[in-house]
């Protein structure tokens, strides 16, 4: 089985349009011209999915589900990648960008945490209200399999503040407390997270927000990979590399699967991202077209 995590970059269907891999926070992403590249971006980000050839896909930036159901048969099946099985559920991101589910196997179930609070895990934050969702985007649980996986989006890191660390701080604490409550046994079910969780390349602060997740908790398949060849993610203004995206593992499944090492598909990433030397699928720009800011990674677990 393989399965994989990408963040696609502001995918919104208006009318019979797709946006493109664009925030339009530079000159170049907006207007006409930016319009205009927009089916070529989202051409390359079908590429990446069907190099992915992952059975299962965790989605972020997703607008809704005609948006996911829109790509999958215009973008995705032509070129043979096509998911029967997909899931895009309404989050609280305030642009409407959630997370998604796409499947070759049906899941058995699938159940969105968009509206959880604080009060509902027996938490409480200083900084947050008790009775108001603490999932900025949503945890979607997804049962395929022996595997229960949560497909996230934690709050993003700009500016890193103190503000913001607590916030995602939070996210990490109430998504730890909700796999306690669903898996009675963490340490030994096979369960994994998938998503952005957001941490920033360079932060200023220490420990990282999301390190409930990690330790003894859960597993960072990344680490299986060298720290300099670890990145998924470029923002071209600040030259910034990072690896937000993240595959945790549960205890019982890193160990299941010691050599289960993520690769990350950087091909549909533009040339202006200098650390890739390749390869790159054909019409990828120096800007755009490309697929997302975003590579998507992927690994394989033998035996289910």
């Amino acid at each position: 089985m393989r399965i994989a995590t990408f963040n696609l970059q502001n995918l919104r269907l208006r009318g019979d349009h797709l946006d493109g891999a664009r925030d339009g926070d530079v000159p170049q992403d907006r207007g006409a011209q930016a319009r205009a590249l927009d089916p070529a971006d989202r051409a390359l980000t079908a590429q990446v999915i069907r190099d992915t050839d992952a059975d299962i896909l965790a989605l972020q930036e997703v607008f809704d589900q005609p948006t996911l159901d829109h790509f999958n048969a215009h973008d995705l099946v032509p070129r043979g990648a096509g998911y029967p099985f997909r899931t895009c559920l309404p989050g609280n991101d305030g642009r409407g960008l959630d997370v998604g589910l796409m499947s070759r196997i049906e899941p058995a179930l699938i159940r969105s945490h968009a509206t959880l609070t604080p009060n509902d895990l027996g938490l409480h934050f200083d900084a947050l209200a008790d009775d108001l969702p603490i999932f900025r985007r949503d945890v979607l649980l997804a049962q395929i399999g022996p595997l229960t996986l949560f497909i996230c989006h934690f709050k993003a890191p700009y500016p890193d503040s103190e503000q913001v660390w607590a916030i995602r701080h939070a996210e990490a604490l109430a998504l730890r407390a909700l796999i306690e409550r669903e898996i009675p046994d963490p340490a030994r079910a096979l369960w994994m997270i998938l998503g952005d969780l957001n941490e920033p390349a360079h932060s200023q602060h220490r420990p990282a927000a999301i390190a409930p997740l990690r330790g003894d908790f859960a597993t960072d398949l990344l680490t299986r990979i060298p720290q300099t060849d670890r990145w998924s993610w470029h923002n071209p203004i600040e030259r910034l590399y990072g690896h937000p995206d993240a595959l945790l593992a549960s205890p019982a499944l890193a160990r299941r699967w010691p050599n289960a090492v993520p690769q990350i598909i950087r091909s549909g990433m533009g040339l202006e991202t200098r650390r890739n030397t390749g390869p790159h699928l054909p019409g990828v720009g120096y800007h755009r077209p490309h697929a997302s800011d975003h590579a998507a990674v992927v690994v394989e677990i033998d035996g289910i």
